[in-house]
């Protein structure tokens, strides 16, 4: 496969020659969900790998991925309980309705025309349960919100989730999570009615071809539906916009990657594809999905549509940090200061001490630096020692003054506990020996 680079700020993102044009075409349309990012935190970085990050949060943050499935769990049960119940209550009226109750006291069978009785029974079931469903659908919606924004900032932060932010998530983004729910819900419903009629049609021996042709064409707009409310919500959950931006950058974000959105759906849903199996596998199904199974669904999107987003829309890494920066408090900030000069000091102690880095040097500021010409007087040597001597003067001054920094105290410091603990006699009275790796230990 061939790949062209675009450019995405601080990395370069890989993008098939099939998805480039459709990026290109849809970079500008999508401006204006820039710079109205729904957060309460700051992106750490850009990941260089996606789905190498993802599966390094999945993996390190497993107990937080379990805790935010059983929040999630928990608004899904009133639509379990429904698709449960439905189930329980035709095979409860199949199994008692009176099909072949006696006549008098003869005790004569009775044989009525109960030809589509069945399919009857099962669509009234069904238009009853199924529309409770729609309601139950925005109570799941809650915990789709909470479980959306948290694996969303699971993603973008490696790892930072608490239940504080879960609600957040659930108050912010709802109404953009519960309308597309409920259109999913009720594109759903109508599928179901038109199967059901289909079974009724057939079984009372009416034409078939008609109904089979509208249930195949609901299938397909449901589908088809559930994939544009699945981009509907990861838009809703990440940006705040009014509803017509929301459907119309869905869109474009749509047609830009519709190969790509189908199979990572598909890697998505793998729980769903278990539960529909049967037998043993939806054994297995259940239980996945008690454990980690939304979060798993969510995870898998959210972390697909985030690597869109960053395709289409660049966030600035620099800038979000300059938002952060401005809140802190001094305290935060000497802090920040002096982790980062640790940091620093970490970093070059592998490399074995220095004059250069163990004592301030005065940073070259542009000043002349005093010169003899071809011809110079007894004055102009004079007036090159003098500037020679104020140079030297600035240098110690410097040194001086930011002798006692963070950075020059913890990295000579370091150096001189390691340097007197290597003088020391191991065992056998074998001195070790001195290099820049044992410095570190």
């Amino acid at each position: 496969m061939l790949y062209n680079t675009v450019n995405a700020g601080s990395r370069s993102v890989p993008c098939t020659n099939q998805f480039k044009d459709a990026k290109m075409s849809a970079d500008s349309r999508v401006k204006a969900l820039e710079g109205n990012e729904i957060k309460d935190y700051s992106r750490k970085e850009l990941p260089r790998s996606r789905w190498a990050d993802t599966w390094d949060v999945f993996r390190s943050n497993f107990a937080k991925i379990i805790i935010n499935n059983l929040f999630t769990l928990l608004f899904f049960l009133p639509l379990v309980a429904v698709v449960y119940i439905r189930g329980l209550y035709v095979s409860s009226v199949s199994n008692t309705y009176p099909f072949g109750s006696n006549i008098g006291s003869a005790g004569l069978p009775s044989t009525p025309n109960v030809m589509g009785l069945a399919e009857r029974l099962e669509w009234s079931a069904d238009m009853m349960f199924y529309s409770l469903a729609i309601v139950a659908g925005l109570i799941a919606a809650i915990g789709v919100a909470g479980a959306c924004y948290s694996m969303k900032k699971l993603v973008n932060t490696h790892g930072d989730f608490t239940i504080k932010s879960y609600f957040r998530g659930v108050r912010k983004c709802y109404l953009n999570v519960a309308l597309p729910a409920a259109l999913f819900m009720i594109v759903f419903f109508a599928t179901v009615m038109v199967s059901d009629w289909k079974n009724y049609t057939i079984a009372v021996g009416g034409s078939a071809a008609w109904p089979i042709a509208a249930t195949v064409l609901m299938i397909i707009l449901c589908v088809l539906v559930g994939i544009i409310c699945m981009w509907f919500i990861a838009v809703g959950v990440s940006y705040k916009v009014g509803p017509w931006q929301l459907v119309k950058n869905s869109f474009v974000l749509i047609v830009g990657s519709i190969i790509q959105t189908i199979f990572i759906l598909g890697i998505a849903f793998i729980p769903v594809w278990f539960l529909l199996i049967g037998g043993i596998m939806q054994i297995i199904a259940i239980i996945i999905f008690i454990v980690f199974g939304f979060s798993y669904v969510f995870l898998v999107w959210m972390s697909y549509t985030q690597w869109v987003f960053d395709m289409y829309i660049t966030p600035n890494i620099e800038a979000q940090k300059a938002v952060e920066r401005s809140k802190m408090t001094k305290e935060q900030l000497a802090a920040e200061k002096d982790a980062e000069e640790k940091r620093i000091v970490g970093e070059i102690l592998a490399a074995g001490k220095s004059e250069l880095v163990g004592r301030p040097i005065l940073p070259i500021d542009g000043a002349p630096v005093p010169a003899l010409g071809k011809t110079f007087s007894r004055a102009d040597i004079a007036a090159v020692a003098s500037g020679r001597q104020d140079i030297e003067k600035r240098v110690s001054d410097y040194e001086e003054e930011h002798k006692n920094d963070k950075r020059y105290v913890e990295y000579n410091k370091l150096f001189a506990e390691r340097e007197k603990a290597l003088k020391d006699e191991g065992k056998g009275k074998k001195k070790k020996k001195i290099s820049a790796d044992n410095l570190l230990r």
